[in-house]
């Protein structure tokens, strides 16, 4: 019976954005009572009340059809919720956005990191291509050109 009655609990968030979010929202009192209504109007809890709630109205008689009193009670806790919503959907929105923003910085920072790896890989490339090249040349059966300096040569006595 006791998990019937349980409101869910959601779990801390990890993502260092949200944590950021989730400390700024803890500092508003409007917001907690609003994380607060919508997580427990989104709850299994908040459907059997309302199964008992309307089953004891319309048993016990407490007004007579077509239950005025009972579809006005409804119609303002409907026009409240929704409006739970709106601000929990705000908050989504909110943390979604944190989310791709932190999401962007990360993709910038690989995209910079990338086009350093770039620019060392063409300079090793140049680089071996000049070692290639000075290899070549040094094992060549041609005389060297006039002025460049000759491999393995040894000093005269």
């Amino acid at each position: 019976m006791r998990e019937l009655v349980r409101v869910p609990r959601l779990p801390p968030p990890v993502h260092p954005g949200l944590v950021k979010e989730a400390e700024h929202r803890a500092d508003a009192f409007g917001s907690r009572i609003a994380d607060a209504i919508t997580r427990f109007a989104g709850s299994m809890t908040f459907v059997y009340l309302h199964v008992i709630w309307f089953a004891a109205w319309i048993g016990l008689g407490v007004e007579h059809y077509p239950y005025g009193l009972l579809t006005m009670i409804v119609s303002l806790e409907a026009i409240f919720l929704s409006t739970f919503v709106m601000i929990s959907q705000n908050r989504a929105d909110a943390k979604r956005q944190v989310i791709a923003d932190q999401q962007w910085r990360t993709v910038q920072e690989e995209d910079h990191q990338n086009r350093q790896l770039l620019e060392l890989s063409q300079q090793i490339l140049d680089l071996t291509k000049a070692v290639h090249a000075y290899a070549a040349a040094a094992a060549s059966p041609d005389p060297p050109p006039a002025g460049a300096p000759v491999a393995n040569a040894r000093p005269r006595r």
